[in-house]
Formats: structure tokens, C-alpha cells, sequence
């Protein structure tokens, strides 16, 4: 045994490096997270994460990132790369035999032992550069009477539709009879590697930073406790139902969604457990995907996320809509210009205002569908980083239908939220 964390022991470490025949030709250049992770029965042996089971197109992830000072009469700094030379995954290999499935997937209070199941857990994006880490890591940790298994991306890297591609070609390698190998072919699309962005900006674009250690950031977060809030489909579509039929008759003339919806309703919910003034302005973050809105490949891999924010406690639901909907490729082009012209980078902070909210994500991304052998999970849960008071992960419905909340608020208020009986009448315990 290697070490211990949480009752979790580590039994061995390796670097996984693709082979040389599955190594294409990669581009340099791009611009730093954790992933949830599948937990299941344990059937027979364990996930494979071997070098033949690397597909070409997923080689950059084995890359690192290098930073070098640049110096030019237009503008000066820092620029960041992913050099694709093949330096290798992470694999660890551990053991938690006092965690059965049923603790981490039947109470509503997400334990603490969750976190230590995930390789990254306490890394940074930036370090990343800092100590030439590896920007992918898996774990398998055998539990008493199943296997959690768990990965991790940098988010510099790539944003979560690339995270989940990866985890859904993984599995199906993993059950497939040849593991992945010679004259075996993936139904998972491969991913598109072409570099995105506007054409009227340079690249690379240099960051405003001297050295790599000015942008290291340290925020102090407050303590948070997590909860995962099951909906099932017939609850869902009761809050649509409910949150049209109050626009009926208004300006409101698009559909509000089902997250649209849900999200509203957890908004609303939230609020009223923070204790807020019935006057008192909220904000809601709400991450929203580009390869829909934008001329992308809708299989790009890479980083293709945005926000928006609506304003208000009344009509939320609609609101939510609105924010949504006013997003297009013209003004993201915009936008994109604009931060080429003055880039920053954006630091997941404990939110400044406390009354404020915000979502990542997507019920889209197929969780459940993550074979590895063994039959489909029987839950989904995240690890410990990028986790701030107000923050809210959807996930897709465990019933094939409805979705999922993991929600992260003060010890406080999450108490006031789990005895909401409005709240708590959608969720499906």
C-alpha cells in the first residue's frame, strides 16, 4: 500500500502512454477540474486504462502544458500550450473496503469519503504548468461490494462534453471483447481536434502575467455540504407544466424547459433557505454549452462553455429562458473578441454576493451509460474541487428520464433547504 486518505488506501500509482502507432500528429496550442465518476456492482475484474486502449484522437490528453514569455510589439506575456508529447495519463489503483455502494448512494447527505476517491482531488489547473502534471487522471477504488470509478480532467484543457466523451469511449473499451484493440471499431464518434476561434484574433494570445506563479490564486472558501436531490420524470414535467401555465397570458411567448424549470424552482428554493429579504436582489451563473450556438463541430474537443446571468426572484423560470435564448454566435463573437483583446483568466472564487446562485453541467451527457462490463451505474457522484457556497451540478435522471441535483450550500442553509417541504415535494427519494 502506497497511503491512506479517508479510510481509502492507495495500492499503486502508474503513467499510462499511448502507443506510438495511436500517437497522431497533434497542434500545439491551447490554453486550467474534476469530473463526476460512475459507481457500480462489482460483476468481474477491473476497468482497463492501457496503452492500446488509447484512441488516436484522444492522444492531446496525455499531453502537458508548457508556459514560455513572449515579447512582441503588439502585446507581451505569458502564453500557455498543450504540448502533445504522449507523457502519459494517470492510473491509481485503491481500496476502501469499510464503503459499501449503499453509503454513497443512498443518503441524501453526499459522505466526505467521496472525495478521496478522485485522483486531483486538491490539485489546482494551474499546477498543471507549475509541476508538469498530467492532465487526465483515472482511479479505480474497490469498494466492499462494488467499484467506484472515477476521472480527472484539467478544465484548461477541456471543458465537461469533452470529459464525458472520454469517460464514454473509456467504458466502451473496457466491455468490448477485444478491449479496444487491433480491427475494433468504436461506435463513439472520435473527437474533433481542429483548434476554434475567431479568425480575426491572433494566436496565441499572450496573458497578462510575468511568470507562471502570478497566476496563482489561494480564495479561503467557506465550509459547504453537498446533497444529491433525485427528480423523476413525472415530477419534472409537473414544474414545466407549472412554470408555463403561470406565463400563460403574459409577454412570455417561448417554452420554458424542463431545467429551465427545475433550475427555477432550486433557485427560489435556495433563496428562501439563505433567509433572504423578500426584496433582496439574486443572481444566477448558469454555464451554457457553445457547439450548438457557434460554426463548431458538435464533437470538439477542448473548451466551449460560456455564462449568462439573470436577474430577479420574480418569473425565474422565465428569466432563466430569456438569458438562454439572447445567446447566439454573434454576440459570443463578440465577447470572444473582446477577451482576445484584454485576456483574463476566470478563477472560480467563493461567490462575492451570498444571495447568488450558479450551474454546471448538463442532463445531456450520458452518465448512465457507462458500461464498463460490469451493467450501468447505480450512481453518479463529483469530487471535491470547484465547490462554493450557491453552487448547483445537474446530472441526467438515474430512471432514463427526469435528472439530478448536486447542490453545495452553508451547513446552515442546506439544513433549511432539506426541510423545505415545496422544495422537497419534486424530489423522488
Amino acid at each position: 500500500m502506497e497511503g491512506s486518505t479517508g479510510g481509502v488506501q492507495i495500492v499503486s500509482r502508474r503513467i499510462v502512454r499511448p502507443e506510438p502507432a495511436t500517437s497522431p500528429s497533434a497542434p500545439e496550442g491551447s490554453p486550467p477540474a474534476e469530473s463526476p465518476d460512475a459507481t457500480r456492482k462489482r460483476r468481474r475484474g477491473r476497468p482497463r486504462f492501457v496503452p492500446g486502449a488509447c484512441p488516436g484522437p484522444l492522444y492531446p490528453l496525455a499531453g502537458r502544458l508548457t508556459a514560455a514569455e513572449v515579447t512582441g510589439s503588439v502585446s507581451s506575456g505569458l502564453v500557455i500550450s498543450l504540448r502533445c508529447n504522449g507523457e502519459g495519463a494517470e492510473f491509481v489503483h485503491a481500496v476502501a473496503p469499510g464503503v459499501s455502494v449503499s453509503d454513497i448512494a443512498t443518503p441524501l447527505y453526499v459522505p466526505p469519503v467521496v472525495r478521496s476517491f478522485f485522483p486531483f482531488n486538491g490539485v489546482r489547473g494551474v499546477d498543471a504548468v507549475l509541476e508538469s502534471r498530467p492532465l487526465l487522471a483515472g482511479e479505480d477504488t474497490e469498494l466492499a461490494d462494488g467499484i467506484f470509478i472515477a476521472m480527472s480532467l484539467n478544465h484548461g484543457v477541456a471543458d465537461g462534453t469533452t470529459l464525458w466523451h472520454f469517460f464514454n469511449t473509456w467504458s466502451e473499451i473496457s466491455r468490448s471483447s477485444s478491449g479496444g484493440g487491433e480491427g475494433y471499431k468504436l461506435s463513439t464518434a472520435p473527437p474533433v481536434l481542429d483548434t476554434w476561434f475567431l479568425d480575426t484574433c491572433p494566436a496565441p494570445i499572450p496573458l497578462p502575467f510575468a511568470k507562471v506563479e502570478d497566476m496563482v490564486q489561494r480564495p479561503e472558501y467557506t465550509p459547504v455540504q453537498e446533497c444529491f436531490f433525485h427528480f423523476s420524470a413525472e415530477s419534472v414535467k409537473k414544474l414545466k407544466a407549472t412554470a408555463n401555465s403561470e406565463m400563460a397570458g403574459t409577454a412570455a411567448t417561448a417554452t420554458i424547459s424542463s431545467l429551465q424549470s427545475l433550475l427555477a424552482h432550486t433557485w427560489r428554493a435556495v433563496c428562501r433557505a439563505r433567509g433572504l429579504a423578500p426584496h433582496r436582489g439574486t443572481t444566477y451563473f448558469l454555464a451554457i454549452g457553445l457547439r450548438a450556438r457557434v460554426k463548431e463541430p458538435r464533437d470538439y474537443a477542448g473548451n466551449a462553455v460560456t455564462g449568462v446571468v439573470a436577474r430577479g426572484l420574480g418569473w425565474p423560470a422565465w428569466l432563466l429562458n430569456r438569458a438562454v435564448a439572447s445567446f447566439d454566435e454573434a454576440r459570443e463573437g463578440d465577447d470572444l473578441a473582446s477577451w482576445a483583446r484584454n485576456p483574463s483568466l476566470l478563477y472560480l472564487t467563493p461567490l462575492r454576493d451570498p444571495a447568488n446562485v450558479m450551474t454546471g453541467s448538463s442532463p445531456r451527457f450520458d452518465m448512465y451509460g457507462n458500461d464498463f462490463g460490469w451493467g450501468r451505474p447505480v450512481a453518479v457522484r463529483s469530487g471535491a474541487e470547484n465547490k462554493v457556497d450557491g453552487k448547483v451540478i445537474v446530472y441526467e435522471g438515474r430512471d432514463g428520464g427526469g435528472m439530478a441535483l448536486e447542490v453545495y450550500l452553508s451547513p446552515e442553509a442546506m439544513s433549511r433547504l432539506v426541510a423545505d417541504e415545496e422544495f422537497m415535494e419534486a424530489v423522488s427519494l
